[in-house]
Formats: structure tokens, C-alpha cells, sequence
């Protein structure tokens, strides 16, 4: 019988390889056949999925953002109160912030992201709308938060939600070059929400 061949999981496969490359050496080492050899399959085969180089590195970003977003839910889930929006938030933040090795290649990927986005129109549009999504959920847990007397009716939410994002990606760099320690970064951050939570 043919090989049955899962199509999703071939080009979450080729995503990973890209994840990889970028980490170790960056987007300068980002070819088909690099990624063909890191993914362990044929040329061929990141050809059927990708036509391009560009293709591929998109695909590997919006991938990546899905596996943040599946990272985020499972720091809520782990949580006691997993629907109480000071737990949601700071599992946001933990999740951006490179507090173990794996989280810490994640980092060094996203900015590497971040940084070809400038001067890669359809990458730039992208990690801005995630990070507009980002800023409209923080908001709106803030909000919520407010409605339940756990944070002052007068703050801005959207001024803060922009000040929280910006406090984890900052702590994140900081991280990532052994400049701040994992445990200090988590008391910077539960320091901020003790601040805006009174309750």
C-alpha cells in the first residue's frame, strides 16, 4: 500500500527545520536545501510544499505564533484560577519571556522574526497584527478586571495592555543575553501586576 502522507504535520515538520536554522545560525543559512537537510527530508519535498524561500519563512512565522498561542493556554490551564485575568495575563508574559532553553530558542527565532519583518512588507504586516491581537486581548482582561473590581475603573487598559507587552518583550531581550536572571524577570513582572491589581 502507498505511504499515507500527513500533509499538515510534513510542513509543520519543514516550519521546525526553519525554527532551527534560524536559532543555531540565522536567516543567512535559510535555503530549501538547508531546510530539506535539517527536516531530514528531500529537496523534492520542501519544493511540493514551498515554491520559495520567502514561502517557507512565512509559513515557519505564523506557525510559530500558533505554537506561542497553544504555550500561552497551557500556562492557564496549569494555573488554579486559569480564568481569572491576573493569571491570564501573566501566563502571557511568562510564555514572550525565554525562562527555560527551549523558551530561550524561541526567543532568539521570534526576534529574528521581528527584525527581517522590517524590511519584509508581508512578515511586517503579520507580526503586526498578532501583536494587535495581543494588545486587544490584554486590554480586554484588563477590562474585565475592571468590571470585577480587581483593577482602578480610571486606568487606561489600552495604554497599559501596551505598557505590560512591552515590559515582558524588553525583560525578554534582557533574558536572552544573560543579562537579567529568570527569577528576577518573574518578580519584575509579578512586582507590575501587584501594582495594577488591587484586589
Amino acid at each position: 500500500m502507498p505511504k499515507i502522507v500527513d500533509h499538515e504535520q510534513r510542513r509543520k515538520q519543514i516550519a521546525e527545520a526553519v525554527w532551527a536554522i534560524v536559532a543555531f545560525r540565522g536567516f543567512e543559512a535559510v535555503t530549501l536545501r538547508s531546510v530539506a537537510g535539517e527536516a531530514g527530508v528531500s529537496m523534492g519535498t520542501v519544493q511540493h510544499y514551498f515554491t520559495n524561500k520567502e514561502e517557507m519563512i512565512y509559513f515557519a512565522c505564523t506557525q510559530f505564533v500558533e505554537q506561542a498561542t497553544s504555550g500561552a493556554e497551557s500556562l492557564m490551564e496549569q494555573s488554579n484560577d486559569p480564568d481569572a485575568p491576573r493569571t491570564i495575563i501573566r501566563a502571557i508574559m511568562q510564555q514572550t519571556m525565554p525562562l527555560t532553553e527551549e523558551q530561550r530558542i524561541g526567543s532568539a527565532v521570534w526576534l529574528a522574526f521581528v527584525s527581517r519583518a522590517a524590511v519584509d512588507d508581508q512578515l511586517g504586516e503579520f507580526i503586526r497584527e498578532a501583536w494587535n491581537g495581543l494588545h486587544r486581548f490584554v486590554s480586554a482582561q484588563l477590562r474585565t478586571a475592571q468590571e470585577a473590581g480587581q483593577v482602578p475603573t480610571a486606568l487606561n487598559t489600552g495604554i497599559e495592555a501596551a505598557s505590560l507587552i512591552a515590559l515582558a518583550d524588553g525583560l525578554a531581550s534582557h533574558l536572552l543575553v544573560g543579562q537579567h536572571t529568570a527569577k528576577l524577570a518573574i518578580e519584575a513582572v509579578d512586582h507590575r501586576l501587584e501594582q495594577l491589581f488591587t484586589d
